[in-house]
């Protein structure tokens, strides 16, 4: 099955329906089956767009520091999840305020430490990140790449996985093989696709259809296209700023690009929307942070 939005980028732009209250926060992972297809750069702009529609963004990234969330915003993190974990910080210090009302927690090193856990040092953390729940409306997390044994445990704990492909042979394939390890042993059936570095909507339609064609055929899955982002030399230019593009250049195509992606993914289908607060995706994270891939490669 596939619901591809097809609307028109410009008539979207100018029809933009504000989002629904909701006291639960949504929470997405960014992930891609192989590098270099832009999710982190894709991660900083969608969450600038969000704040700028006045939700409380919270980045969790799991990337390490030569090229994570941070290092695109010119910004240093002193402290990340593990340091919660050990108690040597409240979860307050070791938040980094980013641009608007975006939040930015490093969780590399604290994400390997969740299965070993006893369980009131989980009660503990997860009473920690339940502070959060009236300050934060978004949870957007970029996912390492190192495999997929970390992607895991944060993809299954998420609402809604967001897939971003390229053109790339090695782009799609590696998206492939990520959906079906995660529908076939791991019972996600629901992917968002978001198709960057095009040069037309219509060449990310054609994308998206290849993908869509063989994961039919061959997988029981429902993929959806929620949008595309344009190769533009000012996107390129503002992640040499460390500025979201929105910020840096607001009247650019890919500028553009991202607010109408903001809008799309609330318009999405979410078959396994849970309620809750963070403290309830913390809890959930603890769980899957049990589970292995060690068996399986992408």
């Amino acid at each position: 099955m596939t619901k591809a939005i097809r609307q028109d980028q410009a008539a979207g732009l100018r029809n933009l329906m504000p989002f629904q209250v909701n006291n639960a926060a949504r929470v997405f992972t960014i992930a891609s089956g192989k590098p270099r297809v832009g999710k982190t750069s894709v991660v900083v702009n969608l969450a600038t767009a969000l704040a700028k529609n006045g939700k409380r963004v919270l980045l969790i990234d799991e990337n390490p520091c030569h090229n994570n969330i941070c290092t695109n915003l010119g910004l240093q993190a002193r402290f990340d999840l593990l340091h919660v974990i050990n108690k040597d910080k409240q979860l307050n210090q070791v938040l980094l305020q980013g641009p608007e009302n975006i939040a930015i927690l490093s969780a590399m090193r604290g994400i390997h430490a969740l299965c070993k856990l006893s369980s009131i040092e989980q009660d503990w953390l997860i009473k920690s990140f339940s502070e959060l729940t009236e300050n934060v409306d978004i949870v957007l997390i970029d996912t390492a790449m190192t495999g997929t044994s970390h992607v895991l445990p944060l993809g299954l704990a998420s609402e809604q996985i967001l897939i971003v492909i390229s053109g790339s042979a090695v782009s799609l394939t590696g998206a492939y093989a990520l959906i079906k390890i995660m529908s076939q042993e791991y019972a996600k059936q629901h992917f968002l696709i978001l198709v960057n570095k095009v040069d037309s909507e219509k060449e990310s339609h054609v994308i998206f259809q290849n993908l869509y064609r063989v994961a039919r055929q061959y997988l029981s899955v429902t993929l959806e296209f929620v949008g595309y982002i344009e190769s533009d030399e000012k996107l390129r230019n503002a992640n040499q700023l460390c500025k979201p593009v929105i910020d840096a250049f607001p009247a650019s195509q890919a500028a553009m690009c991202f607010k109408q992606l903001a809008h799309n993914i609330f318009r999405s289908s979410c078959p396994d929307k849970y309620n809750g607060g963070i403290d309830n995706f913390m809890q959930r994270l603890i769980r899957t942070s049990h589970l292995s891939m060690a068996n399986f490669t992408v």
